[in-house]
């Protein structure tokens, strides 16, 4: 939900991140993951900003993850095979407070390979630059704002004078999404208007999630059920299905009666 929400906004507001880590504003188009021939299992987690000479590459993080200083090299020798003469800024942007020190690590060492990225904690960022750019009001309630709950009142009233209704709609529920973070929800409930966060294209894509993430978990117990443990690399493929191919497969296993069963609907499905 945080990854979904956070990637919408870098990805429809890419103008306001760039002022915000950039210091200039440049317009930016997505690049899809699968340019890069990225795995299915990180794809949905990676944001990719493209620009005629500089591609920005950001992960947002709630937890801390060992696996992040790696991440940024392998994305970063991946976007150098594909664009070689491309500038690359990378951008770890941890969500909460951590005492953990992998909030701090900023480079990946492997004997003589050294890579470099950075790493910004919003919880030690300034409220205000937060307050002065629309695509990142939702921010602001994780800044260092001492009073959590007035900088939530503050992003309401600047999200009420924006004139387009959709860019409201969907800032008002990433503000919401992004509050629960650090606020309880009766409160960030109270504060924002429910009727805004239910209108917008993030609160449907959320319901939509969380519809295909109980299809996947339903399809695969049943097929552990019937066929008892498989290969990773099969469930693998089960987990990377869309919605429409899990609905399919949730009819046709209960015909299954063994692995090559739920081999040969791949091969033919996928």
């Amino acid at each position: 939900m945080f990854d979904s929400t956070c990637k919408f906004l870098a990805e429809n507001f890419s103008e306001d991140f760039a002022s915000w880590l950039l210091g200039k504003s440049i317009s930016f188009t997505t690049l899809s993951p699968s340019e890069l021939s990225l795995e299915p299992i990180r794809a949905d987690a990676l944001i990719l900003l493209d620009s005629e000479d500089i591609i920005v590459h950001l992960e947002f993080q709630t937890d801390p993850d060992p696996a992040i200083p790696f991440r940024m090299l392998d994305y970063r020798t991946r976007v150098y095979r594909r664009f070689p003469k491309k500038q690359m800024r990378q951008v770890v942007i941890y969500l909460t407070p951590s005492r953990s020190d992998l909030v701090h690590q900023t480079t990946f060492e492997l004997s003589t390979t050294r890579h470099e990225f950075e790493v910004v904690r919003l919880w030690e960022q300034p409220t205000q630059s937060f307050l002065d750019a629309p695509g990142l009001l939702p921010f602001a309630v994780l800044s260092s704002a001492p009073d959590k709950l007035q900088t939530l009142r503050q992003v309401a009233t600047r999200i009420d004078e924006i004139q387009d209704a959709k860019a409201q709609s969907n800032l008002c529920a990433a503000a919401g999404i992004l509050a629960g973070l650090s606020l309880e929800k009766g409160l960030v409930n109270r504060v924002l208007r429910k009727d805004l966060m239910q209108q917008s294209s993030i609160y449907q894509e959320i319901l939509q999630e969380g519809e295909y993430k109980e299809a996947r978990s339903l399809v695969l117990r049943q097929l552990k059920r019937r066929l008892g443990t498989f290969p990773s690399e099969m469930e693998d493929r089960v987990q990377s299905l869309g919605l429409t191919q899990l609905e399919l497969l949730g009819e046709a296993l209960l015909d299954f009666s063994q692995l090559s069963d739920l081999s040969d609907w791949l091969q033919h499905n996928t």
